[in-house]
């Protein structure tokens, strides 16, 4: 099924999506020897597992403040001293990911449907690291969750984007790599993609993408068929 087909916007996410957030494994790794990889991967998980808890516990957070708190604990977890310098180089970072390879060919090539970011970072976290990756001119809309003080997979984050755009959820495609995202996505209505680039194995959360991409460029070359 073509991605542009019945959907008059896309929607996507920015953290694992666009954006590739073990990029700052090498920084990691300079500061802390031996143990970049992992801590990058769990300063990941608990960076989620912070949100999910966060919005159940409704004791909202905003992901710059939710981010902090996940490195400061990895850190700790992993027996490393991390003093102010270290763990403020590790958040700048954060503002400065890097775009995953096939992002800058990907976005221009879906042509002049509207685009969209919808993202658990804040405000400033998302228009930092947009800039910083030159990607401003791709987006019409750039949307954070603090607008509702709630993290994905809530409804009411994915209900932003209907708003913003002005557009039913039938008529909004949603891109996301990260499958619980997309599970959320689908069964608020919109018709969701999963980017798969690693290969990983779908949850089970009864819930299916429309379909499952290993790159954003085949949901352009699906794109440009409609």
């Amino acid at each position: 099924m073509a991605a542009g087909k019945g959907s008059r916007a896309l929607v996507f996410d920015a953290y694992g999506t666009l954006f590739d957030v073990h990029s700052v494994a090498s920084l990691a790794e300079e500061l802390f020897p031996g143990h970049g990889d992992a801590l990058s991967r769990l300063w990941r998980q608990k960076q989620l597992e912070y949100t999910w808890l966060r919005t159940l516990m409704r004791r909202y957070e905003d992901f710059e403040r939710v981010t902090e708190a996940a490195l400061r604990h990895a850190t700790r977890a992993l027996g490393l001293d991390c003093p102010p310098g270290p763990l403020n180089r590790l958040l700048v970072a954060y503002l400065h990911l890097a775009p995953y390879p096939d992002v800058r060919d990907a976005l221009p090539a879906l042509g002049t449907m509207p685009l969209a970011i919808l993202s658990n970072g804040s405000p400033h976290m998302l228009g930092a690291v947009v800039k910083n990756a030159g990607l401003d001119a791709a987006f019409a809309h750039v949307i954070s969750v603090d607008e509702v003080k709630l993290f994905k997979p809530s409804p009411k984050v994915y209900q932003l984007a209907c708003d913003r755009l002005g557009l039913k959820k039938a008529e909004i495609g949603f891109v996301s790599s990260n499958y619980w995202d997309v599970c959320g996505a689908a069964s608020f209505g919109f018709r969701a993609w999963w980017i798969n680039r690693g290969g990983a194995t779908p949850d089970e959360l009864g819930q299916q993408p429309v379909a499952t991409l290993a790159s954003l460029a085949e949901l352009a070359a699906q794109a440009g068929k409609t």
